[in-house]
């Protein structure tokens, strides 16, 4: 009776290929399909897209992250309905499922498989930003990465600009809007962010009051903006049109509404806007201080001048900006 109950067990082999064989099998041929499909169908339309150099390398590390996590992904979904399907409990079997030991085989290579992919994992993801897959990070005042050309000495940056240069491109949060200062064409300050295709351009990065975060979607360009700090990430547009740009840290009551658009225009486009906008706010760039890294509100009018706020269309919130050696606010 025992081994007329054992050879009926669910589960029991009769002679075809053993249930580790058929995982295998039905894993490796939809994992391939999987893969083959996020690869050439789905992974072109990735975000946040190919607009510029960090974006496609975004793009690309998203789409290799998913083809590695595919497999894992198509095997537990397989194990899983193979289970509730061979293994399911069939009418008229009362009888306790055999008992369950561990299996060295099966324990080591998943050991094994595991260890494997947190490490690779770790050295991709260590390697990427050190190379050019971080430049749209912020990396501090001091990258890591940097385009050839694309250190600039103090003087450097604030020399005229041409082709072939690094566009310096200073972005300044505050509550509750991103301004966008131009120190290579006389340090004018507007809210319109323009940026030539196929040129390099150097975001410097700080903030007037408290932390926010400059988001270009479309650019593969992130990095928070906090006082007293300069935050540099980089990024080469390759394809002209608009990108949307957004704060990504909780900023205060109107943090939700701190977006506005960029566009990436041709080098002559971009050449002719900057000249037209330096010349309209020629009045404006006089009040502003001389360029620097980071600015302190607290000793300089200007920023919150009015002429200043109404000649750039800004409206501020009024929080100012208070030092760490002044923690108390009103």
């Amino acid at each position: 009776m025992a081994a007329e109950s054992q050879a009926t067990a669910p589960g029991a082999q009769s002679g075809g290929p053993s249930h580790g064989l058929r995982i295998f099998l039905i894993w490796l041929v939809v994992s391939l399909a999987a893969d083959l499909l996020i690869w050439f169908a789905l992974g072109p339309h990735l975000p946040p897209g190919t607009m510029s150099s960090s974006a496609t390398e975004e793009q690309g590390a998203i789409k290799l992250m998913a083809v590695m996590s595919a497999p894992v992904v198509v095997f537990v979904i397989a194990f899983f309905c193979y289970a509730l399907i061979v293994w399911r409990q069939r009418e008229g079997d009362e009888e306790d499922g055999p008992p369950l030991r561990g299996h060295a085989r099966v324990q080591t290579i998943w050991i094994a498989g595991t260890s494997v992919i947190v490490l690779a994992l770790a050295v991709f993801g260590t390697v990427s930003l050190v190379t050019s897959h971080g430049a749209g990070a912020g990396e501090g005042p001091a990258p890591i990465w940097s385009p050839p050309g694309a250190e600039l000495t103090a003087a450097q940056q604030t020399a005229p600009w041409a082709p072939g240069k690094p566009l310096v491109v200073q972005v300044i949060g505050q509550q509750w809007r991103f301004t966008y200062r131009y120190p290579q064409f006389g340090g004018f300050e507007t809210t319109e962010l323009m940026l030539p295709q196929g040129q390099w351009a150097q975001f410097n990065v700080t903030s007037l009051d408290v932390i926010h975060s400059f988001w270009a979607y479309q650019l593969g360009v992130k990095a928070d903006a906090n006082p007293n700090v300069d935050n540099v990430a980089y990024t080469k547009p390759e394809h002209v049109g608009p990108f949307t740009v957004r704060c990504a840290e909780l900023c205060g009551l109107w943090h939700g509404a701190m977006f506005d658009y960029g566009k990436v225009m041709t080098v002559p486009q971009f050449q002719a806007w900057a000249g037209a906008t330096k010349a309209s706010l020629a009045d404006v760039t006089r009040l502003l201080p001389a360029f620097a890294t980071t600015y302190d509100p607290t000793v300089i009018p200007a920023f919150r001048s009015g002429p200043v706020m109404k000649k750039l269309g800004l409206t501020s919130a009024g929080g100012f900006f208070y030092p760490p050696e002044d923690p108390v606010q009103p």
